[in-house]
């Protein structure tokens, strides 16, 4: 079980490692869109320590990830040093571009710089950066000519830098790591990797750091498959944050290559000498020369090893597609037998397939009509009823009216009888009631109507009611078209409205529809179709 979520976690850590390899000109566009970006806030009136600070932040963003721009910025902090005649910012910018020299192979150059420095007159603050500097210069030096002096004098710049920074900072732990893993005191530096790893993410500068130093321990106690993991989850974290100068891709492809996996040490190998030459970052190419030699050379061999076996593939192939040649001459020998059956059975099944399609829309019309019918009838069922319980009403209250004017005619009271006769509040009251009746009953056989009808409208067009309000005057409208009233003269007469204000409603309804205003009205008169029906 162990084993089985180590390799599950492995599988998840070389699958980012191929997508990060895979995608690693997206890291390179973004990491080239935040230095345009920092490079388009620069104000045009920086004081000079300002600007040396502006040129000083682009200097570490192109550090490890082009040299050459990186080196013009420092350049350009030189000049401003000397304007300022500040001899702390001239002796930072000379220990920058003495790092920059050393590591894409300028070492005279560099090392001119670096004597040229006084360390007795250097602040104590830039200690640290001259040991650094020293340090790594002979850390590239030496990738060209492996020695026992240059690798002293690698520990003694490390020794002299640990003497004097402080215990608490992240530089000296890393530092001491080193020293140790330099040492062969494995357990001790592992421990110590584990306590910084446990708090540093991916997108940090020093993970890629500490997971290589993790592979370099493995890497010394032979254990392949933790080695094989650091160095990837190193290069996966170099490769996110764009950075050209990295060993781990290279060490992964020697890994790849101890393994037999050819194929994935070249496709790391060609990835990491175009890292270095992208940075210019010349140790690292001169390494990585040395390394593709040998992974190249095997490359090669497989591939010829590959072509030799695709020929002998394709001779097998060949053989057999002599016989496929015969078993087709006679399939179609027999093909050409059954081809007037087929034809005769084509035939047939081209009429049935018409009969079946007119008997399919035939049931789709008998279908749609007996919907139709059933829709009428149900309409005609629930009209009726309410009909009869109108008229029945409205003879009640027309007995009413009539004995109430009968009673004031036998008083003589004329003045109320012609103030009744000519008050419209009667009628207007009895349309009031009608069309409410007309709201409910309509509703009653459609409940979803406003729903579906405001589906009909876009979105911002869609009918809102007011408080109480069942149906309003445009709704009533196209509720009369629903029920087949399509005739504007007729809906004018029952809704008591001029016929160009209901053509008016009818024409601005069809303006607002989120579907064909050609096919408006007529979906409108399908909504609640299959409800009515049921």
């Amino acid at each position: 079980m162990s084993y089985s979520g180590y390799s599950s976690d492995a599988d998840s850590i070389f699958d980012k490692l191929n997508d990060a390899v895979k995608n690693k000109q997206k890291y390179v566009q973004l990491k080239e869109e935040r230095i345009l970006n920092f490079k388009k806030i620069k104000s045009e009136d920086l004081s000079k320590e300002q600007e040396y600070n502006y040129n000083k932040t682009l200097y570490r963003e192109y550090q490890k990830f082009n040299s050459d721009s990186a080196i013009l910025y420092v350049k350009k902090n030189l000049v401003i040093a000397s304007e300022l005649k500040n001899k702390d910012l001239t002796d930072l910018a000379q220990l920058q571009l003495a790092n920059l020299y050393s590591s894409s192979g300028k070492y005279r150059e560099s090392e001119a710089i670096l004597k040229s420095i006084n360390k007795k007159t250097l602040s104590k603050s830039l200690l640290p950066n001259y040991y650094t500097v020293y340090r790594e210069f002979f850390e590239h030096y030496n990738a060209n000519s492996t020695s026992k002096i240059y690798i002293e004098q690698i520990v003694k710049y490390r020794d002299s830098l640990l003497g004097i920074l402080n215990p608490k900072t992240l530089n000296f732990r890393i530092n001491q790591i080193q020293k140790n893993i330099f040492d062969r005191k494995f357990t001790v530096s592992l421990k110590q990797l584990s306590v910084l790893l446990k708090d540093t993410k991916v997108e940090d500068p020093q993970y890629a750091m500490l997971t290589y130093l993790f592979g370099k321990i493995y890497e010394a106690e032979n254990k392949l498959e933790l080695r094989k993991k650091y160095y990837a989850l190193s290069a996966t974290a170099d490769i996110i944050n764009a950075n050209k100068d990295n060993a781990s891709l290279q060490e992964l492809a020697l890994v790849f290559y101890e393994i037999g996996d050819v194929d994935m040490a070249y496709k790391l190998t060609q990835s990491a000498i175009e890292d270095a030459l992208y940075c210019n970052v010349q140790f690292r190419t001169v390494l990585m020369s040395q390394i593709y030699s040998i992974i190249n050379t095997s490359y090669l061999e497989q591939e010829a090893k590959r072509k030799t076996e695709l020929q002998m593939y394709l001779l097998f192939i060949s053989v057999l597609s002599g016989f496929l040649v015969i078993a087709v001459i006679y399939v179609y020998r027999q093909m050409k037998k059954v081809s007037r059956i087929r034809g005769e059975l084509f035939t047939t099944s081209q009429k049935l397939a018409e009969l079946n399609r007119d008997i399919t829309e035939t049931n789709g019309q008998l279908q749609e009509r007996n919907a139709q019918l059933s829709e009428s009838n149900h309409i005609k069922e629930e009209y009726i009823a309410h009909f009869f319980s109108l008229c029945s009403s409205y003879i009640n209250k027309l007995e009413n009216y009539r004995v109430i004017l009968n009673k004031k005619a036998a008083l003589k009271q004329f003045d109320e009888i012609y103030k009744m006769l000519k008050s419209t509040t009667l009628v207007e009251k009895e349309l009031e009631e009608l069309y409410e009746n007309f709201d409910v009953i309509f509703l009653n056989l459609y409940p979803t109507f406003v729903k579906d009808f405001n589906a009909l409208l876009i979105t911002e067009e869609q009918i809102v009611l007011k408080q109480g309000e069942l149906l309003n005057t445009e709704l009533r409208i196209f509720a009369l078209i629903r029920l087949g009233i399509t005739d504007s003269v007729k809906i004018a007469a029952f809704l008591r409205y001029s016929l160009s204000t209901i053509y008016n409603y009818r024409t601005k309804a069809r303006n607002k529809s989120a579907v064909s205003r050609n096919d408006f009205e007529e979906t409108v008169m399908k909504i609640g179709l299959f409800a009515a029906k049921a």
